[in-house]
């Protein structure tokens, strides 16, 4: 049996390549030309250079699977520009979903992200029943996964043979680019977060979400979708928690959202100038002004999936980061 990993060589493909291999499965992976490697080093792994929006290099990647996870997207919570961003996420998906189907694939996992939900009035953790709508996606990149999403449930009532999964926040070792949350942690354990904002987030280990891909690849319903989560913790807690972990004083001051749109503006204009990605995003404080907290309840009963406390994850997180050399 060989499985199709794409998006292997950022951070939750790289824990589902880790984890396949670790089970002696064969395993191939879809890698972008000048991609960052440091994720594939020692694994045995099949290697097929293509990209979500090269059509034929996706035949040849589903050639002779029988599985795909399809993992890769343009995650960034900023953008000049939104079009790359929707080719990649929205129609790669379709051509990817497309070219697995043709080619018999026989089961598929379809990894979305819980920004596709909708979230409660209240701060009480949403599940895949909490109804949203496109109306309801902050940013370009909460409306590609959302429409991607949307496609994925479409084909699969047509006959494709997929099950959705919705990580929360994955956090852990792998994150090499870092991903804006581990933009967050880096900053926040070398002591460059003095104040923050009053949200929240479900904290999940890396290592648990590509547990639970697998087991989604192994039980999951088709059609259907499963939130990959951990612990709910309030930022503060969260940066409280990286201080402790790293030795230092948390962050004391805490900012009204209206205080902050200003700085994110800014950091936007800035970016457009330099052409570097910014900190902090008009989306971000505006998606932040609701607790994005999660229930995994579903996958516990479903799929028998479990996860580790956010301080472990957090632990294991600040560890590679200070491995790489991003933490002094």
């Amino acid at each position: 049996m060989t499985t199709l990993v794409t998006g292997a060589t950022g951070l939750v493909g790289s824990a589902v390549m880790r984890r396949l291999v670790s089970l002696g499965r064969r395993t191939r992976v879809l890698i972008r030309s000048g991609s960052d490697m440091a994720n594939l080093q020692g694994l045995d792994v099949e290697v097929v250079s293509g990209s979500l929006t090269d059509n034929d290099s996706l035949f040849r990647a589903v050639e002779g699977c029988d599985a795909l996870i399809h993992v890769a997207a343009d995650y960034r919570l900023w953008v000049p520009d939104p079009a790359p961003m929707m080719a990649v996420n929205v129609e790669g998906t379709r051509l990817i979903m497309r070219a697995a189907l043709e080619a018999g694939v026989k089961r598929i996992v379809h990894t979305s992200s819980v920004a596709t939900l909708g979230l409660t009035d209240d701060g009480t953790p949403a599940d895949e029943a909490t109804s949203s709508t496109e109306a309801d996606m902050i940013g370009p990149y909460k409306q590609s996964k959302f429409l991607a999403e949307e496609l994925v449930r479409e084909m699969a009532a047509a006959g494709l043979p997929a099950v959705i999964v919705n990580p929360s926040t994955p956090i852990g070792p792998g994150d090499v680019r870092p991903t804006p949350t581990g933009r967050v942690i880096v900053e926040a354990a070398n002591g460059r977060m003095p104040a923050y904002v009053d949200t929240g987030l479900n904290i999940v280990h890396v290592d648990d979400v590509a547990e639970g891909h697998l087991l989604a690849l192994e039980k999951g319903r088709v059609g259907e979708r499963y939130i990959l989560g951990g612990e709910d913790r309030p930022l503060g807690w969260i940066l409280a928690e990286i201080a402790r972990i790293c030795g230092r004083r948390p962050p004391r001051v805490r900012l009204p959202h209206a205080a902050v749109l200003p700085i994110a503006a800014g950091a936007e204009a800035w970016a457009r100038l330099t052409g570097r990605e910014p900190f902090a995003t008009v989306d971000g404080v505006r998606m932040a002004k609701k607790w994005m907290y999660f229930s995994s309840a579903k996958a516990r009963a479903e799929l028998g999936y479990t996860w580790r406390p956010a301080s472990e994850a957090l632990a294991d997180a600040v560890a590679w980061f200070r491995q790489r050399g991003l933490i002094a």
